[in-house]
């Protein structure tokens, strides 16, 4: 099974689909890293704030998959933001994942309280120059932030990782990124068990058509989107489940339905009050 691949405005490919690690259990990271690249997943979404990449790392070392097949990203912590900061935190994260670079580093918050987030931005773009990352990018950044970063640097990210799933659908931001060569990433893109979303007639609708689950109809709502993706599981049964989404396609009325289930419903921290 091919997962298709997304070019980046850097000229890197990243693999549209993922696997996340967004509280995976540091003592359970490395079986759960290894079931999801023995299903066949090969892009793996991690940060130093997870707590987990030492295990992530002893997945990705013990799976004897060649390192260009693999696309690995990480992030740049709240509390370590700034020049040499940034530069200490990333030395760190590769430490623990045992790896001489990472495909994608990102600031995980800009956290615009700190005022830290524009010299972070100049120095990822460094460690990029210095071969640590082959392609930076930011999450949780809202126009404003990007506005503020791109001004100072002339440097447009490669991606945006946002809360984004059907009921927060991102639409002004997915523009924005399209208009500037931005590729968006889902974070929550299963709304992360905070609402009912796999009861929603749309969802159980085109499922039914297609004779699959309402999550890989999910799923497939943001691959035709063009948006990049990682949910994330404990279960292998479920990881199989959804990376098995590239034997059907949602019409463009199934797509409309979905799209028309966008209320604005954020079920994580907004970017603009977040202070942790």
């Amino acid at each position: 099974m091919t997962v298709p691949t997304i070019t980046l405005n850097d000229g890197a490919t990243i693999p549209q689909l993922g696997f996340g690690v967004f509280q995976v259990d540091p003592e359970a990271t490395e079986r759960i890293v290894t079931d999801a690249l023995e299903v066949g997943y090969r892009h793996i979404d991690a940060a130093a704030i997870y707590g987990n990449e030492i295990g992530v790392g002893r997945a990705i070392a013990a799976s004897g998959i060649p390192r260009d097949e693999l696309f690995i990203t990480t992030k740049l912590w709240n509390s370590d933001q700034g020049t040499q900061s940034a530069i200490d935190a990333m030395d760190l994260s590769l430490e623990k994942l045992g790896l001489d670079f990472v495909d994608l580093y990102l600031i995980h918050w800009p956290r615009a309280d700190l005022d830290r987030y524009l010299d972070s931005w100049q120095t990822l773009a460094q460690l990029k120059a210095d071969g640590k990352t082959r392609s930076i990018g930011v999450s949780n950044f809202h126009r404003a932030h990007l506005d503020k970063i791109i001004a100072g640097t002339g440097i447009v990210p490669a991606v945006d990782q946002l809360e984004l799933h059907p009921a927060f659908a991102q639409r002004e931001l997915r523009a924005f990124g399209a208009e500037v060569g931005m590729h968006i990433q889902a974070w929550g893109p299963l709304g992360q068990g905070k609402y009912d979303l796999f009861s929603e007639p749309a969802l159980q609708a085109a499922a039914e058509a297609h004779g699959v689950t309402p999550a890989q109809v999910t799923i497939r709502w943001h691959l035709q989107n063009g948006i990049i993706l990682f949910p994330k599981s404990n279960s292998r049964n479920r990881m199989a489940e959804n990376f098995d989404v590239f034997g059907f396609e949602l019409t463009a009325e199934q797509m409309a339905s979905i799209d028309a289930l966008d209320r604005g419903q954020r079920v994580g921290s907004n970017p603009d009050e977040a202070t942790f």
